[in-house]
């Protein structure tokens, strides 16, 4: 299979590191034109040279704003008002105790994770209808099916994600376009290399161990044994967003190395 994007755009909110950013990469190498998003100009402009060195032919406009605040999406909106292929990547994770969620970290966990999602697919939705092709994917979570004790609130708000991306799928019927939600498990990110490294250096261990250790007591139902990489994921997203794909909707897709153990 022979996946060609080209002449298509994508915006990939929270693409300057980690699953966004390798998503980025295999849209880019797909052939896609690419709008990266994140908060960091520095971060931007650094993984917009490196695309832009390895394929010339295509465009990588960088917008940073605050994606989970109203006018952060406004703000992308404003830059880019039409695009072929949305990935609502950008999201944040707490490991903290259920008595300590207050109120407001509730809020920003759901402002970033479920409402950045909400008000960019409520712009770009529409006009994919209208020209009759179009994809979103979601980037959920194993999390949302299995809520975590150790961090409930981003439990929630991955299943909101679900929810989100299947009732918006729906409105596609008839068309050609496609909303899925891609959920991977414990993956080595830049953000959870940076949390497992942390817990390595106070607990005097390699982060390899912390991580074989995370597996064994918190994700004992994973058949690879391992975190998965951040390119496995993109590999899935860049196929959901293709052509091929295009009689995958409303569809809840695992790349969570078996964690989730169930058939369905």
């Amino acid at each position: 299979m022979r996946i060609d994007l080209t002449g298509k755009t994508a915006l990939v909110t929270g693409s300057s590191s980690g699953i966004g950013q390798a998503i980025a990469r295999g849209l880019a190498e797909a052939g896609a034109n690419v709008i990266l998003h994140g908060r960091s100009s520095a971060k931007l402009d650094k993984i917009q040279t490196q695309l832009a060195a390895a394929h010339p032919l295509a465009q990588f406009p960088v917008v940073a704003a605050d994606i989970g605040t109203a006018e952060g999406a406004a703000a992308i909106i404003k830059a880019h008002p039409d695009v072929d292929i949305l990935i609502n990547n950008a999201g944040i994770f707490e490991p903290r105790d259920f008595a300590e969620i207050d109120d407001e970290r509730w809020q920003t966990m759901m402002d970033v994770n479920v409402m950045s999602g909400v008000r960019l697919s409520r712009h770009y939705l529409p006009r994919m209808i209208k020209a009759n092709w179009g994809r979103i994917v979601f980037i959920s979570s194993e999390s949302g099916l299995n809520i975590p004790a150790e961090m409930i609130h981003y439990g929630v708000s991955k299943t909101a994600q679900l929810a989100v991306s299947r009732g918006l799928a729906q409105l596609t019927a008839g068309s050609g376009v496609t909303v899925n939600a891609v959920l991977p498990g414990p993956t080595r990110s830049d953000g959870v290399g940076d949390f497992f490294g942390k817990i390595a250096e106070e607990q005097g261990i390699s982060q390899a161990q912390v991580e074989q250790d995370f597996i064994q007591t918190h994700r004992p139902t994973s058949l690879i044994k391992r975190l998965a990489n951040v390119e496995e994921v993109a590999n899935m997203v860049v196929y959901v967003s293709s052509p091929q794909a295009s009689a995958t909707n409303g569809a809840a897709l695992r790349v969570d190395g078996g964690v989730v153990n169930f058939i369905a």
